[in-house]
């Protein structure tokens, strides 16, 4: 039986972007050993996602950090693993991921290998230092890859007309890492019983974000949203830890917003918060395919986020909301302006969204990556 060798960098459970691929290779017969980080894991835990996926998992120092020295320590662990268990395939994900898995696979001389980027460090717009050290790396990198999948418009045309592959290999685009989409079903009950925990009646309009706390997400953005407007009806919950936490607290008090502005910290409701919501904002400079952006379309709400790369692929201007350039304040404010006081604007684009996202379901990508790893491996 062939075995694949999944890398990621770090995390704490098994996620929808490793499900779709573990039910890829399963579906063609493959072991699947999984290399990541579990940030000091419970072994009990992730025995039991061992057994609950029919997966083999190795917990390795990776770091986010191209450069940080762990990396050079599970890349040797890496090269071992696969030596070892006599790995036929790669499919590694993420930048620190993406280089370990391409240096590792020349190594070892492993058949095939699959990278999967999740959103290139250099784009339109991207600052020119991005340009100068990213791209030649990964234009090197690809040339010890079999298959490169994308997952937004932007860098499978880039990708597609810039990198040569090994043996011919191809360039392909996979809508995101998959959502559940009945995850995140409207619910009338829960949202009543959540905004009452929120204390939100309910002519009150709520404006949720959800993710780090840090520069990229620009959430300052949405606190001068909400000076401008200065409406009490009108209040922003950010969901979210990050090293912006305590400045976003002080413009906030500031404004003169203690009442209107509330952070929530890191939270496992944010399906019901989802529910309880009425706009999702997003205001960020970099997105790969937005995963909070999807769940909230597959809640319902209409979304006011950037126009970048990413985002455009999921967000339909004037159907599913509105797209606004990152420091266009008044951009962002008109926008919300406008669903705060449209009723069945907000509930079109709520239908618009449930419909839209269906094309990005975990179903979909199943089926996407199933195919790849039939057309590569």
């Amino acid at each position: 039986m062939s075995k694949i060798l999944f890398i990621s960098n770090e995390t704490n459970r098994i996620t929808s972007f490793a499900t779709a691929s573990i039910a890829a290779s399963h579906a063609l017969g493959m072991d699947f050993y999984q290399v990541a980080n579990w940030h000091d894991a419970d072994p009990e835990f992730i025995s039991s996602e061992e057994k609950k996926y029919d997966i083999k998992i190795n917990n390795f120092c990776i770091s986010r950090n191209p450069v940080a020295k762990c990396n050079l320590t599970a890349y040797k662990e890496i090269v071992d693993l696969i030596k070892k268990e006599k790995i036929d395939y790669i499919h590694c994900n993420t930048p620190t991921g993406g280089l370990l898995g391409r240096l590792a696979g020349k190594e070892c001389k492993v058949k095939k290998v699959i990278y999967q980027a999740h959103g290139f460090h250099f784009y339109q717009g991207a600052p020119k230092k991005n340009w100068l050290i990213f791209y030649p790396i990964e234009r090197q990198l690809a040339r010890y890859t079999d298959a490169l999948i994308t997952i937004n418009s932007e860098d499978y045309t880039l990708a597609k007309n810039n990198f040569k592959l090994r043996n011919n290999g191809k360039v392909y685009y996979v809508p995101g890492v998959g959502i559940d989409t009945t995850q995140f079903a409207k619910n009338d009950e829960i949202r009543s019983k959540k905004r009452a925990e929120l204390g939100l009646n309910d002519d009150c309009f709520m404006l949720i974000s959800v993710g780090e706390l840090n520069a990229n997400k620009n959430n300052s953005i949405v606190i001068s949203v909400m000076e401008k407007l200065h409406k009490m009806n009108i209040h922003y919950f950010l969901c979210g830890v990050g090293d912006k936490r305590d400045e976003l607290q002080r413009q906030a008090d500031n404004a003169g917003l203690h009442d209107n502005v509330h952070f929530l910290g890191y939270r496992k409701d944010v399906k019901d918060l989802y529910q309880a919501a009425d706009c999702f904002v997003m205001p960020s400079f970099r997105e790969g395919l937005s995963r909070s952006i999807m769940e909230a379309m597959a809640s319902g709400l209409p979304c006011v986020v950037s126009k970048i790369r990413g985002n455009t692929d999921l967000v339909t201007e004037n159907k599913g909301g509105f797209l606004c350039a990152p420091t266009d304040d008044n951009g962002f404010a008109t926008a919300v302006s406008t669903l705060s006081n449209d009723a069945s604007l907000c509930n079109e684009m709520s239908k618009y969204n449930l419909e839209r996202i269906k094309d990005f379901d975990v179903s979909v990508v199943e089926n996407e990556l199933t195919k790849i790893y039939k057309n590569t491996l």
